[in-house]
């Protein structure tokens, strides 16, 4: 008889976002006649940005052509979107990452999940507490994670470094030496963002113990503050430990349309094996790229109109962001985020549970958000909410809110 990996069977329950999608749906079955307003899940409403239309439009036509049929493409993505990604995301900001150190993909959540084939089923693997659900539940599944304890709501085989008040939501580094570290700055959940002094201690550490990082900037496009930098990269010795993940998701609108891009440096090798060489031989495997059509809309995005028309739509989502921030603390909420991240990271009042508020503001204020406890235990007490929902839509979010309160 064939056996099955178990490790699917510790899973607990559901994925959050499928939990949290099941109840709404109950919700809005059950009550047909109340408007819902959507700020949990991190999913975009502007529509894709004239540039990256256009641009896809006439790859269509292309593709319509003998000469300008596209078919199996590299896996690794074409040369004209890694180029200037290469030139504009890294290297004019003074960073030396090369084209073919970047991997053009379906998205970071698609690489943050499959870049542990490239790592030992022993390794040990430290995580920020709260936590992207994804980093924890593919470890599971490759049987890193040990056996999930449902009293803490931990992991047995995990190092969980806790992000709380008490420490700015910044992580301290692990008491005990680790392998494999996930850090996503600009964060997801709390919205903390990392300065390079707060940074250079992980680069340090990675360097000295053989560790890697695996760093997940996909908000970095929402950075303003003066300090924090867009990419683990522009901290000193980084190429030798990390490994970065970037997505046009949040930042142009792709959600639906699905681009990103992982970056492996070639200074990066542990045990004599080049990592870059390693992904490179699993993209290739597994892997078939990006639509050619999408990747010409993905680089439409370096042009200086494209790229305006991006930092346009970021704008509207930050302001979301400001609304909701203002708008609950307010209201009485200790709130946290929403400056450099999309989202906002708000505490319960009176001590209440995080699905118990989930709950309460769905069916008093008839706004969907994210509870903090999804995330990990360290969230317990908390919701998310996101920057990301139409302007008009997250003013009137607030103000339910507000009059719940």
């Amino acid at each position: 008889m064939v056996q099955i990996n178990s490790n699917f069977q510790k899973l607990p329950g559901s994925y959050l976002f499928s939990e949290i999608a099941r109840r709404v749906a109950a919700y809005a079955q059950a009550n047909p006649d109340r408007a819902l307003i959507k700020l949990g899940i991190g999913d975009v409403t502007l529509p894709l940005p004239a540039a990256v239309t256009a641009a896809m439009h006439a790859a269509v036509d292309e593709m319509a052509t003998a000469q300008g049929f596209h078919g199996y493409g590299p896996e690794q993505g074409y040369s004209f979107l890694r180029d200037a990604i290469a030139q504009q995301d890294y290297q004019d900001r003074g960073v030396n990452i090369q084209p073919d150190e970047i991997f053009i993909s379906d998205g970071a959540k698609s690489d943050c999940g499959n870049i542990v084939d490239l790592f030992g089923p022993d390794n040990k693997v430290a995580v920020c507490d709260p936590v992207y659900p994804v980093y924890v539940d593919t470890n599971a599944m490759s049987g890193r994670a040990g056996e999930y304890d449902e009293k803490s709501g931990r992991w047995t085989n995990l190092v969980y470094m806790p992000c709380v008040a008490e420490n700015d939501f910044m992580p301290d580094l692990p008491g005990e030496e680790v392998d494999m570290i996930y850090l996503c700055f600009p964060n997801n959940p709390t919205g903390a963002a990392a300065t390079k002094e707060q940074l250079k201690p992980w680069v340090d550490y990675a360097n000295r113990t053989g560790a890697v990082l695996l760093f997940d900037g996909a908000y970095e496009a929402f950075i303003t503050t003066p300090g924090v930098p867009h990419s683990i990269y522009e901290i000193p010795g980084a190429e030798t430990c990390a490994i970065e993940f970037r997505s046009f998701s949040k930042t142009a609108g792709f959600t639906g349309t699905r681009c990103a891009y992982t970056v492996v440096p070639k200074a990066l090798t542990r045990q004599g094996a080049s990592l870059n060489a390693m992904w490179n031989r699993r993209q290739c495997t597994k892997f078939n790229g990006v639509p050619y059509v999408v990747q010409r809309g993905a680089a439409a995005l370096y042009t200086p109109e494209g790229r305006q028309q991006a930092k346009d739509h970021v704008a509207v989502y930050q302001n979301n962001a400001r609304v909701i921030r203002e708008g609950l603390a307010n209201a009485g909420l200790t709130v946290s985020g929403g400056v450099d991240s999309p989202y906002v990271w708000a505490r319960t009042p009176n001590g209440m549970g995080s699905w118990e508020f989930f709950d309460l503001l769905l069916r008093q204020a008839n706004v969907v958000t994210t509870p903090g406890a999804g995330f990990g235990p360290s969230g317990e007490g908390y919701i998310r909410l996101t920057g990301f929902g139409e302007t008009e839509a997250t003013r009137q979010a607030v103000e339910r809110i507000r009059n719940v309160l």
